[in-house]
């Protein structure tokens, strides 16, 4: 039997959590530590699985396949391609980059009454590394319930991390705080469980499907795929419509999706900055691999017939999203609704149906999670040193912290998908991609790049630049644990904006794949070159 190096990618955090949670209350060192190793060590396997992943092989491999519940057609089948691996290394090698940034966010406060709640740094670190379990366990699940099942129960380990430990830096007091929190919090379990409850009706109606097709239900997606490739399995358009509404809807509240996108900016608001980049660098993208893996290659034909309503709200979030962000006062909520705006361009991607498009979909889910963790996190050391996330409260950042101000503006320049950072190549790509066989959304899309510029370079202008305020005269600059974050994110950025082809060499016989299940093949060129 060979080694299960999937299982034990995702049960090492899962491990890391219990061990993190049992350290005695009084050693809050020793739990970060304990957090921390558990993380690097799940980062190290998730190397290995990159490693042993081959591009060309078949198209999932590191299979693990066991009975479950035999008589309802469980199983326990792990199996990653090349998007899945990817993501599963973006989600390890992100996690020990958000224990570091938030080394003190859970920490007791000195200055407050007794009676006060205490927050505890091993609840804190325990539930981020429950979060990474499930999340790399949602990346290799190649059976739909075993996929839900993960899908829907990180909710609960996020929603404590939104609602018992969050922001420091908030105007309000803190009752209004913790009430902002706790509505924040609310609000995101509430959409996510609306839209996985309604999944959970769609996964019951495919398991009933092919129960009445196959004899016996299965929830195996290789399963359902190879029956239906053979013509065992044949599903009725309206059925077969109404299943993809119920799957897009989850994934949609996921992603987010305009209209489905109003808990983010609550959700990454008032939550602490590594928090916020667990929401939308991690989590959130389990939203966009999901409508990959299982809406087009389950429900080729209604994923077709879906297209259209699909791009146009896509196109909405890219815009939408950019100017909300443009008139933010507050720089998380600022990031939050840019999140939604890149998020309409992923989608734009998935479902351009060209091979372009899907490829920089694929990499932009790699790279929008390089570039919103390092703007992200360095957005959170500058908001914990000045006490406050409003933008007017700050200015001339640049003339005091000059490396803070640095590494804050090459994430910006990320963000706006500046030529030579990695966002550019997969923002390129889906645009591309779109153009080719939906011009007027391939022409309007890239206003959502000039307000991506607006947005960055106002935030940078009103912080960092001008005379210094009040409150910034000793803000000190970027210390050790917080450069050790910053620099290899910075790395990536630059590395992949210039050598993308690492990444794309992998992804690519994804991408080939599920056009394949769709029936897609990119459009031919309108003009023929003369002879």
């Amino acid at each position: 039997m060979s080694f299960p190096l999937l299982t034990v990618t995702a049960a090492v955090p899962a491990v890391g959590a219990v061990v993190t949670a049992a350290v005695p209350a009084a050693k809050r060192s020793a739990a970060k530590y304990t957090a921390l190793l558990f993380s690097v060590a799940t980062l190290v396997l998730a190397i290995v699985a990159l490693v042993r992943f081959d591009p060309d092989g078949d198209r999932y491999q590191l299979t693990e396949s066991h009975a479950w519940i035999k008589d309802f057609g469980l199983r326990y089948d792990l199996g990653v391609d090349g998007i899945g691996v990817t993501l599963v290394a973006l989600t390890a090698l992100l996690i020990p980059f958000v224990m570091l940034a938030g080394w003190h966010d859970a920490d007791p406060l000195e200055d407050v009454n007794p009676n006060r709640r205490w927050r505890p740094t091993q609840g804190f670190f325990a539930l981020i590394l429950l979060v990474e379990a499930m999340v790399v366990l949602s990346f290799e699940a190649t059976d739909v319930f075993l996929f839900y099942i993960f899908f829907e129960a990180m909710l609960i380990p996020m929603y404590f991390l939104i609602g018992g430990f969050g922001d420091r830096a908030h105007a309000a007091g803190e009752e209004e705080a913790a009430r902002q929190r706790s509505y924040a919090a609310v609000k995101f379990l509430l959409y996510n469980l609306a839209g996985g409850l309604i999944m959970l009706a769609a996964v019951i109606g495919l398991y009933a499907v092919t129960a009445k097709q196959l004899g016996q239900g299965t929830f195996s997606l290789q399963e359902i795929l190879a029956a239906r490739g053979s013509g065992k399995l044949h599903i009725e358009t309206s059925t077969e419509r109404w299943l993809f509404l119920g799957f897009f809807f989850a994934f949609a509240v996921k992603a987010p999706l305009w209209p489905l996108h109003t808990w983010l900016p609550n959700a990454m608001g008032e939550s602490t900055a590594p928090v916020a980049v667990l929401i939308t660098a991690v989590v959130d993208k389990v939203g966009t691999f999901a409508m990959l893996r299982y809406c087009l290659q389950l429900f080729p034909e209604a994923s077709k017939w879906a297209t259209p309503t699909i791009l146009v709200l896509a196109l909405i979030g890219v815009i939408y999203g950019a100017l909300l962000a443009v008139g933010q006062r507050d720089i998380k909520r600022l990031i939050a609704y840019a999140s939604i705006s890149h998020f309409g361009f992923i989608i734009l991607g998935i479902f351009a149906m060209t091979s372009q498009g899907q490829s920089g979909a694929a990499l932009y889910m790699i790279n929008h999670g390089i570039s919103t963790a390092a703007l992200m996190l360095v957005a959170g050391f500058l908001i914990t040193r000045r006490g406050s996330r409003l933008i007017a409260d700050f200015g001339g950042v640049q003339k005091v912290a000059p490396v803070l101000a640095g590494t804050f503006l090459i994430g910006g320049l990320a963000t706006l998908s500046l030529p030579g950072l990695a966002p550019f190549v997969s923002e390129f790509l889906v645009l591309v991609g779109t153009f080719t066989r939906y011009p007027v959304i391939g022409i309007v899309a890239p206003l959502g790049i000039v307000l991506a510029a607006l947005y960055v370079l106002v935030l940078y202008q009103r912080t960092m630049t001008g005379p210094v305020k009040a409150g910034i005269e000793g803000m000190s600059d970027l210390k050790v644990r917080e450069l050790v974050v910053v620099a290899p994110l910075i790395a990536l950025l630059l590395f992949l904006g210039v050598y993308p082809k690492p990444v794309t060499d992998i992804l690519n016989p994804s991408v080939k794949h599920t056009l394949s299940d769709v029936h897609k093949t990119d459009p031919k060129p309108a003009l023929e070159a003369k002879k």
